[in-house]
């Protein structure tokens, strides 16, 4: 009799706090799927189509391309600032906006003066340090109150370009639970708002202060309430193509799948009025996990600028990941107008601002990206690497200028200044292909592809019993045990040997043999001839009692140069079984007879 799931669960000790679903299979499902109703109690809450109307027809998101980077504008400073523990002061602040200058932001949200006195501060500091470069604009952000506003201008007095942010929260649940106004209360108190900050503008006539205006919780919001609150201000603000207002539409709070939000951008784009004295922003954030699809759709459906954070700080999950964002363009072969050339520092710089870390499996970012533990993976990665290679040499151009088409690696880890060194790494679960890689990169060893294999089974029992990843030092000391070591230390020694060719094609190897079937302190000399030194001394081995068939061989030099050493590599039958053997020296043929002597040591010590 099958077991329940209750059963199996009891039997393998359980996980008492855990509810297997019990519930019915449904009756329409497919006998493939036996999931069965749980206890997750889904029926209190409401599908996104039945919160918010969304009113688009005739979507054109879907068939457009994105060709040129959005103004990308990140906010770290402001609303990643406000969801850290440990908020940053002005020097760690101050660190940020120079990473953020150094990587070519031209707009950048850096405080909410009105929150705190050290975000009041850190805006005179950049006002009174000269810090700001002459095409980078400020952001400050500000709520729709009257003594908050007045603060915030106090706070940008002298700062040469700058956004002054206006925001309220405009959706329904908001309005009545947060606000306690009406949809009409909230469009007075933005008008209200708006009114004071052009009052404020225009008592400075010689500063540079553009608006923007969010209405919070756009996504959850009536979208003909949204219209007349941003059309409203494009007005009263007298927006301009040279002097545009911007409407930031923030998914606060993620609620649906990413075409939603695009399909509510779309209209926006559609039917906000003197489009062309609007700059359309998007400001995502990730509570579902897809504010970079968020994002990436509503650029699609027409958002000019993107708010968010480097590696998605924020409340909550986070804001949408600017790096991400920017990098899938480049990966696209579109400019992302941001530099990430060393994105390590750039990491390490973020971490150390927000003291937070950058998970390792990051998109792009995180240390372990790049790195491929699967043998089928390093296989393929390790061939396209070469193949990459041979590309760019055909083509005249250096490897950093080839069209990149490597397995795996949707970027060439050298555009973002990281080395190939950490791509392959070595485990219980990787191949032949990966060792092979790190054994070339690092050690100048090229394994015979049939040698591979034979290796690879040596990595796995030695990772298997570890259960620890292999260095590329701990796999050289690997190959030199099972491989040069035999050829050197026993037991079959070889204490002497010359080679002569008394005629052309006839060749003649006289050695002295230790070990082996003798007591290890006698020493015989054997002789052997064959068409080759390789074959006399086989010819030697076999008169002292230890024949030897050569399978196959190969050689090369460990570097360039007469200097070089050289490794020889040997496949030999001996006793009806099949064993490798490698040597090292700088002489090509000593190498290749302590590679036949290891074969032969192997098979002593039955090690195939």
């Amino acid at each position: 009799m099958p077991r329940t799931a209750s059963a199996v669960r009891t039997a393998a000790g359980g996980f008492p706090t855990l509810r297997t679903p019990a519930g019915p299979v449904p009756a329409d499902a497919p006998a493939w799927n036996p999931q069965r109703g749980s206890a997750m109690p889904a029926h209190r809450y409401r599908p996104a189509q039945d919160r918010v109307e969304v009113p688009l027809t005739g979507r054109a998101w879907p068939a457009a391309r994105i060709e040129r980077a959005p103004l990308w504008v990140p906010v770290d400073l402001r609303d990643g600032n406000q969801a850290l523990a440990e908020p940053m002061d002005t020097p760690r602040k101050r660190r940020m906006f120079d990473l953020l200058v150094a990587m070519g932001f031209k707009e950048i949200e850096v405080a909410y003066p009105s929150a705190s006195r050290t975000d009041f501060d850190f805006v005179r500091h950049l006002a009174d340090s000269g810090a700001v470069p002459d095409d980078v604009t400020v952001v400050v952000f500000t709520p729709a109150r009257r003594e908050l506003i007045e603060r915030t201008f106090a706070a940008i007095e002298g700062l040469p370009r700058t956004v002054v942010h206006l925001y309220t929260p405009t959706a329904p649940t908001w309005r009545e639970v947060v606000l306690g106004r009406s949809r009409a209360e909230v469009r007075d108190l933005v008008h209200d708002a708006a009114t004071q900050m052009a009052r404020l503008a225009a008592a400075r006539p010689g500063a540079d202060i553009r608006f923007q205006f969010s209405p919070e919780v756009f996504n959850l919001t009536e979208p003909d309430l949204v219209l007349e609150i941003c059309n409203g201000l494009t007005d009263l603000w007298e927006a301009s193509p040279d002097r545009p207002v911007t409407h930031n539409l923030p998914a606060t709070v993620e609620v649906a799948t990413p075409n939603v939000y695009a399909d509510q951008i779309e209209y926006m784009h559609r039917h906000l009025t003197r489009r062309d004295a609007v700059v359309l922003s998007v400001h995502p954030h990730n509570d579902r996990g897809t504010g970079v699809a968020c994002a990436e759709l509503a650029v699609l459906a027409g958002a000019q600028r993107v708010e968010g954070c480097l590696f998605g700080n924020g409340e909550r999950t986070g804001n949408v990941d600017l790096v991400t964002l920017a990098l899938n363009l480049h990966t696209q072969g579109v400019d992302p107008m941001i530099d990430f050339s060393d994105l390590s520092t750039v990491r390490r710089t973020v971490e150390d601002c927000i003291r937070l870390p950058v998970h390792p499996r990051h998109p792009y970012a995180g240390e372990l990206v790049h790195t491929a533990f699967s043998g089928t993976h390093q296989d393929a990665i390790s061939k396209g690497l070469a193949h990459h290679a041979r590309r760019a040499a055909g083509l005249g151009v250096p490897e950093s200028e080839a069209p990149w088409t490597v397995p795996y690696l949707p970027v060439d880890p050298a555009d973002l200044g990281c080395t190939y060194e950490a791509v392959i790494r070595v485990n219980s679960q990787s191949g032949k292909g990966g060792i092979a890689h790190l054994l070339q990169l690092h050690h100048g060893l090229d394994l015979p592809q049939d040698l591979r294999p034979d290796f690879s089974r040596t990595v796995q029992r030695a990772t298997d019993d570890s259960g620890q990843e292999a260095t590329p030092k701990e796999l050289w000391e690997l190959f030199r045990s099972t491989y040069l070591a035999p050829g050197e230390e026993g037991p079959l020694t070889l204490d002497s040997w010359s080679a002569t060719e008394p005629a052309p094609g006839e060749h003649r190897v006289v050695c002295s043999l230790g070990g082996g079937n003798a007591a290890a302190d006698v020493r015989r000399r054997y002789e052997g001839s064959g068409n080759g030194p390789l074959a006399a001394f086989t010819d030697a081995l076999a008169a002292a009692g230890h024949p030897v068939g050569i399978l196959s061989y190969a050689e090369h030099a460990l570097a360039p140069g007469p200097d070089s050493a050289a490794v020889a590599y040997v496949q030999c039958r001996i006793g009806g079984a099949t064993y490798w053997g490698a040597g090292q020296d700088t002489s090509v043929l000593m190498a290749s007879v302590r590679a036949v002597l290891s074969a032969v040591n192997r098979a002593k010590g039955e090690v195939p």
